[in-house]
């Protein structure tokens, strides 16, 4: 049975952007590892780009509402993230996916997925066809009633993606998200961010360049917690030229907005 729609799911929105952050400072530990962020971003789908230590997981959790800013603006559906903020209302739009993410091993696949609608308040009587659809999705409903402890890696990392959209969230975090997923999963997951991208704002951090220039219709590069580049797919990809480090066109832009920002820093960026 199809879910039903409130009136409020339906009203239009009073916001331009899902995300908007202006001068965003986000600290992890004591290092400020997002400094003077200015970012806006809609439905679609968007990939994170940048180095390790780029600070692309602080972001991430910044728009969770797991790290609350340390200045500047973040605005989530045109509600600032400050002070008095409502974070269990924002939550229930949200889904989140972050790198490492904990279970209960005894846990089935459909018995995760449930735990986690109802830690999100998705209604009672919906949550059953939610959690079904969420499970297909990812292609587990094979192995829905099986514990997590005995399936792969990669299944795990599908399990995780499905508590992430068993809400239908209007804003969709996902931490490297392909992390065990072997080619043809990849290939279907991209599928799957196709059709989420329709009507829900995903931001898909990677370091998989070519997970981004097949998925994404929009591209931020970030570097030292700075936002280096905002743009689709070819245009990243005419930033590099032939002499660039890299196997494709948006490699070899991606490599080259780096290098060009190393030579600004000292040749501190994009440093192992």
């Amino acid at each position: 049975m199809a879910r039903a729609t409130s009136a409020a799911e339906v009203a239009p929105t009073g916001y331009a952007w899902h995300v908007r952050a202006e001068g965003l400072r986000v600290k992890a530990g004591r290092r400020m590892a997002v400094d003077g962020l200015d970012l806006g971003l809609g439905v679609g789908v968007h990939g994170l780009l940048g180095p390790n230590g780029a600070g692309k997981t602080t972001l991430i959790r910044s728009l969770a509402t797991v790290l609350r800013p340390a200045g500047g603006v973040l605005e989530l559906f045109g509600e600032r993230v400050a002070g008095r903020a409502d974070l269990r209302a924002l939550r229930r739009r949200l889904g989140y996916l972050p790198q490492e993410f904990g279970y209960y091993k005894r846990f089935t696949v459909r018995e995760f997925v449930e735990y986690m609608a109802w830690l999100k308040e998705v209604p009672k009587a919906e949550v059953p066809g939610a959690v079904q659809r969420a499970v297909e999705r990812v292609g587990l409903a094979d192995r829905a009633d099986d514990k997590l402890r005995t399936l792969s890696g990669g299944m795990v990392r599908r399990a995780g993606i499905a508590q992430a959209i068993v809400n239908d969230p209007d804003l969709l975090l996902l931490d490297e998200p392909t992390a065990g997923l072997d080619p043809g999963q990849r290939v279907r997951f991209r599928e799957l961010l196709h059709e989420l991208g329709a009507d829900t704002c995903v931001l898909v951090s990677t370091h998989l360049v070519e997970d981004v220039a097949a998925a994404c219709a929009d591209v931020v590069l970030f570097e030292s917690g700075k936002l280096l580049f905002q743009g689709t797919p070819a245009e990243l990809a005419a930033e590099g030229g032939p002499d660039d480090v890299g196997d494709s066109p948006i490699e070899r832009g991606y490599s080259a907005l780096l290098a060009s920002r190393g030579k600004t820093d000292g040749g501190k960026a994009g440093a192992w």
